[in-house]
């Protein structure tokens, strides 16, 4: 089970910033952290995933040399291409997600705020999908809503304990705040 592009759908053709990524202390400051967590690192090839109306985006492709940034929504993503138009190196994408995974290897891969979308049994298939695209010696960069929702099928503590407990994905950066959880996990050879 998952959230399905309907339900995002509707909440861009009634509000095209419905989580107000663009005015947002909250989202600016986690954005802030977010690239933080990065320590400075260049990336070849990066990864966003729902990358929304593309603010994230905007931060991720000054740390990598080539973007894909996909989102489920149509909307979301006329917007963000509309944001990135002329942005060399960034491709934004409509894909629904994990059928659609792009093809890896990636460097880094950023899901914010998208992986309570689906449920357990989903999201390991997700996960599945993301390791194997996963260049050796990237980075899995992964944040979301800390407080309880009863919005999503995963909560963000869900989620965060299913990624620690992975294989191969090492601990690299941690960060708890009252508002979300960030971690960044390092794929070892």
């Amino acid at each position: 089970m998952r959230l399905e592009r309907e339900y995002f759908e509707d909440l861009y053709a009634s509000n095209e910033d419905p989580w107000r990524f663009e005015t947002s202390s909250y989202e600016r400051d986690k954005y802030d952290r977010t690239v933080a967590a990065l320590e400075g690192r260049r990336f070849g090839r990066g990864l966003e995933m729902g990358c929304s109306i593309g603010v994230l985006t905007e931060r991720l492709a000054g740390v990598c040399d080539e973007l894909v940034a996909v989102d489920v929504s149509e909307r979301a993503v006329a917007t963000a291409r509309r944001r990135l138009a002329g942005r060399e190196g960034v491709t934004v994408e409509c894909r629904s997600l994990p059928e659609e995974t792009p093809d890896g290897p990636f460097d880094l891969i950023v899901c914010s705020e998208v992986l309570y979308y689906f449920d357990a049994d989903l999201l390991a298939v997700v996960l599945n999908e993301l390791g194997a695209r996963l260049a050796t010696g990237g980075s899995l960069l992964a944040v979301h809503w800390r407080p309880e929702t009863r919005t999503y099928p995963l909560q963000g503590a869900e989620v965060h304990e299913l990624l620690r407990a992975r294989p191969g994905f090492e601990p690299g950066f941690s960060e708890s705040t009252e508002h979300y959880l960030l971690d960044r996990f390092d794929l070892n050879a």
